[in-house]
């Protein structure tokens, strides 16, 4: 009776398994979707981007850096508002939206700012304003520091880099099971409430914004290198970097911030 059990047992949670299973969707399918022009996908250094260059390409250059788990659709409004000014250019990061995971498998701050390098080498651009929110304003301040003289300024919304829970110092994050599950189960409703604290205003969070952040989450590659890039993440104090910036920056931050808390922790 008891083998019996543990037979049933086994049938339902594998049943449960097939049922739940998420497997990686078809990228020409969600390229076909999500994709402006074949001419949007370029190799640099390696890595086959997803990029977005709008705007009079004479004008002065906004490079908009997306937050992590995020892609360059995110600034869709902002693109919108801008590229009449500014020749606005987004990417994908390697691994995240329609970007190709990288096959180096490096994932550190460090290696994206090379890619980011290649790419402004690549669209012939020798200095640009860097906007970037969440792991984006990460990026653009220490490429700030690292290379002043591609900076001309910053625009930083919401920026992370200071230790938080989960992100000390020195160490890398916690992976939490949940994130380490999505590998291979991934309702779209659980994403979609995952995603919810990060809008303060909940018609914001539209039923075609969850469908986007879902179908990316499902191109081939990309949760794995979300893990990836997680795991190879380590904070360092940043105040000895930002002091050397001397960039002109504007800060943005919300005060119903969920995400990314405005106030420094002690920790």
């Amino acid at each position: 009776m008891k083998r019996r059990s543990y037979v049933i047992l086994a049938a339902l949670l594998l049943a449960t398994g097939y049922v739940l299973w998420t497997p990686d969707g078809s990228r020409a399918d969600l390229e076909a979707t999500y994709v402006r022009t074949r001419h949007d996908l370029i190799v640099v250094a390696g890595v086959r981007l997803h990029v977005r260059d709008t705007g009079p390409h004479l004008a002065p250059v906004l490079v908009l850096l997306h937050g992590f788990g995020s892609s360059l659709h995110t600034w869709e409004p902002w693109a919108e508002a801008l590229e009449r000014d500014f020749r606005v250019v987004r990417f994908d990061s390697p691994g995240s939206g329609l970007s190709s995971a990288d096959a180096t498998g490096d994932y550190r701050d460090a290696r994206t700012m090379q890619v980011l390098t290649a790419l402004l080498d690549t669209l012939h651009i020798a200095r640009a304003t860097l906007i970037g929110n969440s792991m984006g304003g990460r990026l653009a301040w220490s490429y700030a520091a690292a290379h002043p003289d591609r900076v001309e300024r910053l625009v930083l919304i919401s920026p992370d880099g200071f230790a938080s829970p989960g992100f000390k110092y020195g160490k890398p994050a916690d992976v939490p099971f949940t994130m380490r599950l999505m590998r291979y189960v991934l309702p779209k409703p659980l994403l979609t409430m995952s995603l919810a604290p990060a809008y303060a205003d909940p018609k914001a969070m539209t039923a075609a914004l969850a469908t986007r952040y879902y179908d990316l989450m499902l191109v081939p590659g990309a949760r794995d290198a979300m893990l990836a890039r997680m795991r190879q993440t380590v904070l360092t104090d940043p105040v000895p970097v930002l002091r050397t910036i001397r960039a002109p920056t504007l800060l943005l931050w919300g005060q119903q911030d969920q995400m990314i808390s405005p106030t420094r922790p002690s920790t």
